[in-house]
């Protein structure tokens, strides 16, 4: 999976949308890579895309990337 502008999504990143900057991704369905506390046997009927747990929107299911969803750091930046 892909952000709009072409960068790869990993787990751990955090996002902004809208005026929400504290998103994470908190897991890559197809890549089968899931943060703590989130289990491939919660979301893997979802198939494909990745999740983001923001603070005041509440976790978001992506099969793509919308065009406002912005990596603001990888995990350990």
């Amino acid at each position: 999976m892909k952000y709009a502008d072409g960068r790869q999504v990993q787990v751990d990143d955090r996002v902004s949308l809208g005026g929400d900057t504290g998103g994470v991704v908190v897991c890559s369905i197809e890549d089968g890579v899931f943060s703590e506390g989130y289990t491939a046997d919660q979301w893997a009927y979802l198939r494909k895309g990745f999740m983001v747990e923001f603070p005041t929107l509440g976790l978001i299911h992506y099969e793509v990337a919308e065009e406002d969803l912005r990596l603001i750091s990888r995990a350990g930046s």
